[in-house]
């Protein structure tokens, strides 16, 4: 047995296929997002996607040094004795990361883990003042660079904040 469509039957049809046709071309024009890195204080938590990121393939030193001073505006506040935790996207540690701290290396060796953790004092020892005494810095900047052998593919950067 055969049910004929009914005129109003079939262009509710066409239209319904017309609107998937349009979803599923508007998905396909998506971007699709950077991996992430998250800084954890306590059961505070940031996430933050790249900086800078050309999917996957070689910043440019000149363009590198730029995303090394750009702040996502994510931070997180430690005090006295709070551990920073720090977690990135298993695609980052796969190729491995390294980590700047106020634009200087941290980690140089590039580490393949998805976690890693600090004192947070650590954070802030500054430069030796002319009187000799340790200079206390009251902000940090964290940097995460996904590195390849010796080339960098993105940048994940955040604000530290003593409490």
């Amino acid at each position: 047995m055969t049910i004929a469509f009914s005129p109003g039957r079939r262009r509710r049809a066409a239209a319904a296929l017309g609107a998937a046709a349009v979803s599923i071309a508007a998905l396909a024009a998506c971007e699709k997002p950077t991996p992430l890195a998250t800084l954890t204080v306590g059961s505070d938590t940031v996430t933050t996607e790249a900086e800078c990121y050309k999917k996957g393939e070689v910043i440019p030193q000149n363009e590198l040094s730029k995303c090394l001073e750009e702040s996502s505006g994510k931070s997180v506040s430690l005090g006295p004795g709070d551990k920073l935790r720090i977690g990135v996207d298993p695609k980052i540690a796969e190729t491995g990361w390294v980590m700047f701290v106020n634009g200087q290396p941290a980690i140089t060796e590039p580490s393949d883990r998805t976690y890693i953790s600090f004192q947070g004092d650590a954070f802030f020892q500054g430069a030796q003042g002319p009187d000799g005494q340790q200079q206390q810095v009251k902000q940090a900047k964290v940097a995460i660079v996904e590195v390849d052998g010796g080339s960098s593919k993105g940048v994940w950067s955040f604000d530290l904040k003593k409490k």
